[in-house]
């Protein structure tokens, strides 16, 4: 038999090795290769989202500007600090990304112990987030009164004079009226269960001299902002839940015979991961958008 034939039947052994089971051609395993078919789906899933959220965004005047709309902490009342509190929400759920790469790493080293303590950081850091998260939905819900239908938040698309005070009392006679100008946002206030649609004049623009009232901003803003979020907010609460169960299995030593450096823990971590990165978008197409 001739060197190039002795050649081609070990090049077709070694295919037929390669492909028998035995051996994955990707150099992944078979649940780590359908975790990334998962999270690839899921991505454009989420794409779809923003680039929905996107698209109205900037096919309308009146959208609300976030620096306005997301301006509140916790216990700081009375002061504006606009993007603050996403901005630790973003910080928490990045620290927990970087506890679950510890995890991962103690995986690989067979150390079960530090397996259990980095996805223990990781599961309190994304309750954290949830919590976060849920103040956020209630101040806005609560507070601000923004529902899927119902948008309090706008724009004005021109400039004018208020002829009503923010309580919806017309103003005194010589009193000062507030002014407001174009892009400005505006928040429509709820006392006693009633909107406080404020009248204004317009100053410029093609409806100088009209009298009107503060409208409502799009509907889309507070439904695709629920939505969205709330979907982001369901696949962390997932992650969480998982990350729980699969700590618990480290901790009874379910994963210790196998001596694979621990995969459940890295396919977990991958998931992680990406409702990490998500978030990244979903920060920038929301807040800072």
């Amino acid at each position: 038999m001739s060197a190039e034939t002795a050649h081609g039947h070990a090049v077709m052994e070694s295919d037929e090795k390669l492909w028998s089971g035995g051996k994955s051609p990707f150099k992944s395993s078979y649940g780590k290769l359908m975790m990334w078919y998962f999270l690839l789906s899921d991505a454009f899933t989420f794409a779809g989202f923003l680039i929905a959220y996107g698209t109205l965004r900037f096919s309308m005047n009146t959208w609300p500007v976030p620096d306005f709309v997301f301006s509140s902490f916790p216990f700081l009342q009375g002061t504006n600090y606009p993007l603050l509190f996403v901005s630790l929400m973003t910080f928490i759920l990045l620290a927990s990304s970087f506890t679950m790469i510890r995890a991962v790493q103690e995986g690989k080293e067979e150390n079960k112990s530090g397996v259990v303590k980095w996805m223990i950081y990781t599961i309190i850091g994304g309750a954290m987030f949830l919590g976060c998260q849920a103040w956020e939905w209630t101040t806005l819900i609560a507070t601000e009164h923004m529902t899927v239908s119902t948008n309090p938040f706008g724009t004005h698309t021109a400039s004018g004079v208020y002829l009503d005070d923010e309580h919806g009392h017309a103003y005194a006679a010589g009193a000062e009226a507030e002014t407001f100008k174009e892009g400005e946002t505006y928040l429509i206030h709820k006392a006693d269960g009633e909107w406080l649609k404020r009248r204004f004049r317009y100053t410029d623009g093609p409806n100088e001299g009209t009298v009107a009232r503060q409208d409502f901003g799009p509907k889309a803003f507070g439904a695709l902002f629920f939505f969205i979020t709330g979907f982001h907010g369901f696949h962390v609460l997932s992650g969480v839940l998982f990350l729980i169960i699969i700590a618990i299995n480290v901790a009874s030593g379910l994963y210790v015979k196998r001596r694979n450096g621990y995969e459940m823990v890295e396919k977990i971590g991958l998931y992680w991961h990406f409702v990490d990165l998500v978030w990244v978008f979903v920060f920038l197409v929301f807040y800072l958008l």
